[in-house]
């Protein structure tokens, strides 16, 4: 068979098998060290996102690295306020649990990124997003969640914080009307890892078995 192309990796049993053990240890971190990340590291990460799936080519993504404390406090309190909103909504003892969940890490990391959408992007010529326009979020998240096994493989936690007014967030970073928020985030050195979820070691949920998940038609 003639191939012009590179030759293909052979990705063999050992390599899978770490593979199989990144998905498994890949958390969503809320307590970190303030140990800073080295020179260059996040810029790595971001550039692994990149190499991520989007639809059309439409490359949609795009980072904000959040360096300035103004800007990160103001943060910080929009996610006080809706986390108090929140809490509001459960009542007797689910509000107690709720209470005690540490749901955020932003005054700890090192590191604060929030990932948009650029839905008004005419790269990709909008291949793809005529009946599903929503392809271009979903482009963005396939790139973060690229980013959170390589930030993992590197020893670093990252923690997805949506306890937030996303319009409120876009007016604190001074970003395009046409970009929509996907996620912020926290990115620094865990202070420890776990194979299993912080919300389920809190008893606040339980993973449920693969085959509820699975329907056949």
């Amino acid at each position: 068979m003639n191939n012009d192309g590179p030759a293909a990796p052979c990705f063999d049993a050992t390599f899978r098998a770490r593979l199989h053990d990144l998905f498994c240890w890949r958390r969503d971190v809320r307590r970190f060290r303030a140990d800073p990340l080295p020179p260059g590291m996040l810029e790595g990460l971001i550039e692994i996102a990149c190499r991520g799936p989007s639809v059309g080519l439409s490359q949609p993504w795009r980072f904000v690295v959040v360096d300035d404390p103004g800007r990160r406090q103001g943060v910080i309190a929009n996610f006080e306020s809706c986390n108090n909103e929140a809490r509001g909504e459960y009542t007797g003892d689910l509000s107690a649990r709720y209470a005690a969940l540490k749901l955020a890490g932003l005054r700890e990391a090192p590191c604060h990124l929030a990932v948009f959408a650029d839905r008004s992007t005419s790269v990709g010529h909008g291949l793809g997003r005529r009946t599903m326009p929503e392809m271009a979020d979903y482009s963005v998240v396939t790139a973060i969640f690229s980013m959170w096994l390589a930030a993992r493989a590197e020893g670093i936690g990252m923690g997805w914080v949506s306890i937030l007014d996303p319009a409120m967030i876009a007016i604190i970073l001074d970003v395009p009307a046409d970009w929509r928020l996907i996620g912020y985030f926290c990115l620094g050195y865990p202070q420890a890892a776990d194979d299993s979820p912080e919300l389920e070691r809190a008893g606040w949920e339980q993973r449920q078995p693969v085959k509820d998940f699975i329907f056949r038609r």
